[in-house]
């Protein structure tokens, strides 16, 4: 299976690896690696908030319904005799 983010990645190894600094190739590869990894979860994050807030909206919505007081119903209708 193909995968962007890891093709980016070894493309990034690879291209270090010309300057023969094992440790410095690395550390780009890496710093790349958890900036990719911690914007995915922030998107991740922000998508799960939102659901849980349509969710809460949806089950909350019957319940912020004006009540009307003053209607037409006859009390004497409720009562009985």
């Amino acid at each position: 299976m193909h995968d962007p983010f890891e093709e980016s990645l070894r493309d990034l190894l690879k291209s270090s690896a010309l300057s023969h600094d094992d440790d410095a190739a690395l550390g780009r590869v890496l710093k790349a690696a958890n900036r990719q990894a911690g914007a995915s979860d922030l998107f991740a994050l922000l998508g799960h908030w939102f659901e849980a807030l349509m969710i809460g909206l949806n089950n909350g919505s019957p319940h912020i319904m004006p009540v009307s007081r003053g209607g037409t119903s006859d009390s004497s209708a409720d009562k009985a005799d």
